[in-house]
C-alpha cells in the first residue's frame, strides 16, 4: 500500500492539492460565516434572557440534524454544489460557537463589569476591552470544536458536487483502492488534528 500511496503523490500531486485546498477553503468559508452568525447572538443571549432561551433551543435543534441529512433537504430547493454544502456546514458549525461564547460571556465577573463602568467606560469600551477578552478563551474553544466538526463533515460535500477530500475517500470506496482511502482520511485527520492543535495553543496561550 506504502507504494500506491507514493505511486498515487508521484502522479497526482497537484490534484491532491486541489482537493485539499476546496476542503480547506470550504471548511473555512463556513466556519467564518458561523462565527459573524454566533457572536452576535451569543451576545445578545448575554444581554436578553429570552434571547437565550431561543439560543439554546435552536442550538439543540441544529444538533440532532445530521450533516448528511442537512444535504439532502437543501438538494430540491437549491441544487446540488458549493452552496448547499457550505450552509449545511454553516449550520453544523453555529451550535458550538454559540454555546461557549454564552458560557464565556456569562462567566465574566458582575463586579469586574460594574467596576469598569464606575470607572468611566462606556458601554462600547465595556464590551470591546473588558468582556469580549475575558470571553476570548471560550470563543476560541467553540471555534475550534466547530472548525472541526466542520473539517470532518465536509467529506460529504462530494455527494452533492462541492469537491474536497471527500472524493479520495468516496473513490477509494467505489474502486476498492484502499491507497485512497487512506490518503483522504487521512488528510482530513491530520486536517482536525491541526487545527485543534493551533486553537489549544492559542488558548493557553490567553491563559497564561
Amino acid at each position: 500500500m506504502i507504494n500506491d500511496i507514493a505511486r498515487y503523490f508521484a502522479k497526482n500531486w497537484e490534484t491532491y492539492l486541489g482537493y485539499v485546498w476546496q476542503h480547506v477553503s470550504l471548511s473555512i468559508e463556513a466556519l467564518l460565516i458561523g462565527v459573524v452568525i454566533a457572536l452576535p447572538l451569543a451576545y445578545l443571549s448575554y444581554e436578553n434572557a429570552s434571547v437565550k432561551q431561543f439560543a439554546t433551543l435552536l442550538t439543540q435543534g441544529l444538533r440532532v440534524i445530521p450533516s448528511l441529512g442537512i444535504l439532502f433537504i437543501l438538494i430540491p430547493f437549491i441544487g446540488v454544489g458549493r452552496l448547499p454544502a457550505l450552509i449545511a456546514l454553516v449550520i453544523l458549525g453555529i451550535p458550538p460557537i454559540l454555546l461557549n461564547a454564552i458560557v464565556g460571556l456569562s462567566s465574566v465577573s458582575k463586579d469586574l463589569l460594574e467596576t469598569a463602568l464606575g470607572l468611566g467606560m462606556t458601554k462600547f469600551q465595556l464590551v470591546r476591552k473588558v468582556l469580549f477578552p475575558l470571553a476570548l478563551p471560550h470563543f476560541l474553544n467553540g471555534i475550534k470544536l466547530a472548525l472541526v466538526e466542520i473539517i470532518a463533515s465536509a467529506t460529504l460535500a462530494t455527494y452533492i458536487g462541492a469537491g474536497g477530500l471527500g472524493t479520495l475517500i468516496f473513490t477509494g470506496l467505489g474502486l476498492y483502492r484502499y491507497d485512497l482511502l487512506v490518503i483522504g482520511g487521512g488528510s482530513v485527520a491530520l486536517l482536525s488534528f491541526l487545527s485543534m492543535v493551533i486553537f489549544d495553543l492559542s488558548i493557553k496561550g490567553l491563559e497564561h
